[in-house]
């Protein structure tokens, strides 16, 4: 009777375990903003939780590139009390992140940073290996030499680039330098094109029209957002125009050497069911996304007035008509 009873209490035990592994978890979410890369990170972090059956209340907000307003998210998330803050893209984790330090009560709840160029660099962790405070997450750092060797294997003539980003996003801006460095070695010039708010995108792309010979658009949520402005004016005066997410080449861009958001964010659900289930974030480094994919736009190609070389196209992975 004595071992039945233990026997009962153990598997009690482990119950009760699993009930606690699949939650309710309350997960506040801010995204900086709606388009397509972005939208397809939370898909991702969600349909990973989704098929671990893992019980997840969500509170999800979007501050649509509003820097005022993701301020404003991060300090209603410190109201939710959640068990962990998932933020998509770097002003809104740079927005979490000061709400957090502003919040005694939350110092032990973990927040989590999706589709983040440099977290050093944005002041979101001291390390990479070693992220330290209460926070860590996964970065989208940005293959510069391939992006560029793309944009040259397209163009061999090309002598200007136009590179077009928000100042505000500093995510952007450490890589101009980068992009300047790169685009030296190849020998052509980076010519900046700078926006404050998606309004200014359409103007910004028209002072670039006879300056370059193509345009690039970096991992830019600002830009993104309004990336039609930009098509619109690159088909209009056959003004190439490149991107870094592969989300983009199917609205209208002629190529991008990137990762798949979808599993950028199936990437950081992983890690988020390793935190939620005890893992420490100071220590937990920082991930990359390893596998990169070519996408290319033929029908965009051909309104711009690019030939497609044949290795890209045996290379591409995905070829949009």
């Amino acid at each position: 009777m004595k071992r039945c009873m233990l026997t009962v209490f153990a598997v009690m035990a482990v119950l009760a375990a699993s009930v606690a592994y699949a939650g309710p978890y309350r997960i506040s979410v801010s995204q900086f903003v709606e388009h397509p890369a972005l939208d397809a990170v939370l898909k991702g972090f969600q349909d990973q939780l989704r098929e671990k059956a893992v019980d997840v209340q969500y509170h999800i907000h979007n501050a649509q590139a509003n820097m005022a307003t993701a301020n404003q998210i991060g300090h209603q998330i410190m109201g939710e009390k959640p068990d962990l803050i998932l933020a998509i893209a770097t002003p809104a984790a740079q927005a979490c992140a000061q709400a957090l330090k502003k919040a005694p009560h939350m110092r032990k709840t973990p927040l989590l940073f999706t589709a983040v160029t440099d977290p050093v660099g944005g002041g979101l962790v001291k390390d990479l290996k070693h992220p330290g405070a209460n926070i860590t997450g996964v970065s989208d750092m940005l293959p510069v030499d391939q992006h560029l060797l793309m944009v040259k294997t397209f163009l061999p003539g090309i002598k200007r680039m136009g590179f077009l980003y928000s100042a505000g996003e500093v995510n952007s801006k450490i890589l101009v330098p980068l992009f300047k460095a790169e685009a030296a070695k190849l020998k052509f010039d980076i010519k900046e094109a700078t926006i404050s708010k998606s309004s200014d995108v359409y103007q910004a792309v028209k002072s670039l029209v006879g300056q370059v010979d193509a345009v690039f658009i970096p991992t830019d949520n600002t830009v993104v957002s309004a990336l039609e402005a930009v098509i619109k004016v690159c088909t209009e005066n056959k003004l190439p125009l490149f991107n870094a997410d592969v989300d983009s080449v199917k609205r209208g861009a002629i190529a991008a050497m990137g990762f798949d958001y979808y599993q950028h964010g199936y990437q950081t659900g992983e890690m988020a069911l390793h935190i939620l289930h005890g893992a420490d974030p100071a220590t937990t480094q920082v991930e990359f996304q390893e596998k990169l994919q070519l996408h290319i736009n033929a029908q965009a190609a051909e309104q711009m007035g690019v030939a497609i070389p044949a290795e890209l196209l045996k290379r591409a992975d995905h070829v949009y008509n």
